[in-house]
């Protein structure tokens, strides 16, 4: 098993070791006699850094993670080279993402601690992605008051700049000390990690030394799960750059609609608004424009053997547009077979006929589309389809124009 030394200090950066394994192949790694780095564990991700050798080499560490049997796994962007089993190396963590990690996972413990000091809500689980954290919490309902005070209380217990402290107890000792959490009983001896009369919690994640260094807790999103709630967070430096983001994007929509960044949502729900009002007005126009141009094209249709078989290609014009006049025409007359294509924006054909005709639209449609390269079908007296280009359009619709009327002829 492999040292881990990040248990006693989450501030050590660098530390010397022995290569124990080296693996190479697809995703080349290497195993250490004694480690600094963090693998993924408990909702925390990984370290990564460098492993510096004695020949000069420095190899990127990408990944570090667990084993079944203990080692921790160094996972390298570039093969070994030069490393061999008893090398002596060197180990380099990346101190800003260890920061940024520490700082959010001992924010969660604040936070966590928090709402159970508050409204004795538990956390189930906690995880860490690039850019936000969120934990689980286990209650059917959760009010914006809950969690501004919660969020309050965290910074409050940050700005004291409580102590951190890291200690080892057996499990019987723990389960005396009214931990927040007690973990599955897998080890005999569990890592504590005490925020001064505040949270004690057992966790193997790397944390803060006081909680000033946390630097402030920020609660931007919360959901309904499963399982309960989940809280969405950043802490520290995380929470200074997400608020500059969040505060730019502000800033830029106040100024598309001339207003200040407190007057946008009111703003939004006016365009928002108008916007419902205008899609009214236009489909209001599409439907009077389409029983209108429903009418010219019926009036110009000649009637053979009984029927009038409308054939018009139009331009500029969605398929919504083209099925909504279909529909006007079949309505207009019960002995009308509409043919009729838009070319664009998107390449698309509408087949119809009113109630009670004899032929079946659906089928059309699949024969043409096979013709054409498209995909389309429907029932038996309205399809639609759809075609990659415009050409042979025009061609395809008189063809079927033609056989329709000779099958009304016999």
């Amino acid at each position: 098993m492999s040292q881990r030394l990040y248990y006693q200090d989450s501030f050590l950066y660098d530390f010397d070791a022995e290569v124990r394994e080296v693996v190479d192949g697809p995703r080349p790694a290497v195993v250490l006699d004694r480690t600094a780095f963090y693998p993924t564990s408990g909702g925390q991700v990984f370290d990564t850094g460098w492993i510096l050798s004695d020949a000069n080499a420095k190899l990127r560490v990408t990944e570090v993670a667990d084993s079944e049997e203990g080692r921790v796994i160094h996972y390298l962007e570039a093969p070994t080279g030069d490393l061999k089993v008893g090398s002596r190396v060197r180990g380099q963590i990346d101190a800003s993402r260890r920061r940024d990690h520490m700082q959010q996972h001992s924010g969660q413990h604040v936070l966590s601690a928090a709402f159970v000091r508050l409204y004795n809500i538990p956390t189930v689980s906690f995880h860490m992605a690039d850019d936000y954290c969120s934990i689980d919490l286990d209650t059917s309902a959760l009010t914006k008051e809950q969690i501004e005070s919660a969020e309050r209380l965290a910074n409050e217990i940050i700005l004291e700049n409580r102590p951190v402290d890291i200690r080892f107890v057996s499990r019987d000792e723990a389960g005396k000390l009214g931990l927040r959490k007690l973990p599955p009983a897998e080890r005999d001896e569990l890592r504590l990690i005490d925020i001064r009369d505040f949270d004690l919690t057992a966790c193997g994640g790397t944390h803060v030394a006081q909680t000033g260094q946390i630097a402030s807790i920020l609660v931007r999103k919360t959901e309904k799960v499963r399982q309960g709630w989940r809280a969405e967070f950043v802490a520290g430096q995380r929470a200074v750059t997400t608020a500059r983001r969040d505060f730019t994007t502000l800033t830029e929509t106040a100024g598309l609609f001339s207003a200040h960044i407190y007057d946008v949502p009111q703003q939004a729900r006016k365009s928002l608004d108008e916007i419902k009002s205008l899609h009214k007005q236009y489909e209001q126009s599409q439907e009077e424009l389409a029983a209108a141009y429903a009418s010219v094209l019926l009036a110009e249709a000649s009637e053979t053997h009984g029927r009038r078989i409308v054939v018009r290609t139009l331009t500029d014009r969605e398929m919504n547009f083209v099925k909504l006049l279909a529909q006007k025409l079949t309505r207009l007359s019960p002995s009308v077979i509409t043919l009729l294509a838009t070319t664009s924006p998107q390449p698309s054909l509408v087949f119809a006929q009113s109630t009670g005709q004899p032929f079946d639209m659906g089928a059309l449609m699949k024969e043409t589309m096979t013709k054409l390269g498209g995909r389309g079908g429907g029932s038996k007296d309205l399809a639609q389809g759809g075609i990659p280009n415009a050409e042979g359009i025009e061609a395809a619709l008189k063809g079927i124009a033609v056989t329709l009327a000779a099958e009304s002829a016999a």
